[in-house]
């Protein structure tokens, strides 16, 4: 069960937002820190949940709810780190107000472990996302269900957005800890590296089990069968400059979906690392991503239908194929 603790951090918020006519006066966010026991994971899990200023406002009904996963080696207490930010995102109308979970997992990767001694996808699915729908005013519908990530969490994101599409209005990793191949075994040693043996085997199994890997690796599963992909939001980005080489990883994803035509945002953010400054940010603008699947912009306008049927009469003329205006996937051929 989760217990729900005092609130340990509280967070100031002196900029005014909208309100209806004669609503009280908004409050401020805060994070509150429990823990959630569930036998698909050892011990207890702390679980950090944001919840935007105003919370609860019978106007809104129920709230977006975001699952925002950790990097490596951190904690549920990370959430902390990005509250500022959540709250300057919602003032600014980059995503309306919503409520961010965060559940602690070590370097589980976010998988369930092939012994099944641990099974953490099974975790948040199950037993985190459940309890968040019975216990906070939260939507249940897909299309305002989110996750997301950073690092290790930019990987667990991917992999169970794509391995439950059917569960997610969209995906946003930042820096996703990729590996830029389709199978373990053509993985060398700029992955190696940072992800050794020591910390695979004990998930994938000792020899890594490669079909167990493959069918959990995001790359992969995108290969094999991308239109399953087809009405979700993808969004990830990647410095330059990571330290990791994990450019390279998200490079090859992104070079997987846009050859099979499923429509996704990818950034190579110039001048940025894996770690550092920038991360804020980009996490706004991953915000703003979500935002845009919750709230579609009328980026495609009367004028803008206008000049496409113009080029899509001369593609006709060239022989071209023509396609329908799609924000999912825009297929050339």
């Amino acid at each position: 069960m989760f217990n729900r603790r005092d609130v340990t951090a509280m967070l100031t918020l002196t900029a005014a937002i909208p309100q209806s006519a004669g609503a009280a006066t908004i409050g401020a966010s805060q994070i509150d820190f429990g823990s959630l026991r569930s036998p698909n994971v050892p011990g207890e899990v702390a679980v950090g949940i944001y919840t935007p200023p105003g919370y609860p406002d019978a106007a809104v009904g129920a709230y977006p709810l975001l699952l925002l996963l950790h990097g490596g080696n951190e904690s549920a207490h990370d959430l902390t780190r990005f509250a500022p930010l959540l709250d300057k995102a919602i003032l600014a109308g980059q995503v309306p107000p919503l409520i961010v979970a965060m559940p602690s997992a070590g370097r589980s990767l976010y998988m369930d472990y092939k012994d099944g001694s641990q099974k953490w996808e099974t975790f948040i699915l199950d037993d985190l996302l459940m309890h968040l729908r019975g216990k906070l005013r939260v939507s249940s519908e897909r299309r305002l269900t989110f996750v997301a990530g950073y690092s290790m969490g930019g990987l667990g994101s991917l992999r169970i957005a794509f391995k439950h599409p059917e569960l997610f209005g969209a995906v946003a990793a930042l820096e996703p800890a990729i590996e830029p191949a389709l199978s373990w075994s053509d993985v060398g040693p700029y992955v190696k590296f940072w992800r050794p043996d020591a910390v695979v085997e004990p998930i994938f199994g000792a020899p890594v089990d490669l079909d167990f890997w493959a069918r959990n690796n995001p790359a992969t599963i995108a290969r094999a069968d991308p239109g399953h992909l087809l009405g979700l939001g993808i969004y990830f980005d990647v410095g330059d400059q990571d330290m990791l080489y994990l450019d390279e990883g998200a490079e090859f994803l992104h070079r997987i979906l846009f050859d099979a035509a499923i429509g996704h945002e990818f950034r190579l953010v110039r001048g940025a690392d894996h770690v550092g400054p920038s991360l804020e940010p980009r996490l706004y603008d991953a915000l703003g991503f979500i935002g845009r699947q919750i709230a579609p912009p009328p980026w495609i306008d009367g004028a803008t239908l206008k000049a496409r049927a113009m080029f899509d009469q001369q593609k006709r003329a060239a022989g071209l194929p023509v396609t329908v205006t799609d924000p999912r996937r825009m297929r050339r051929s």
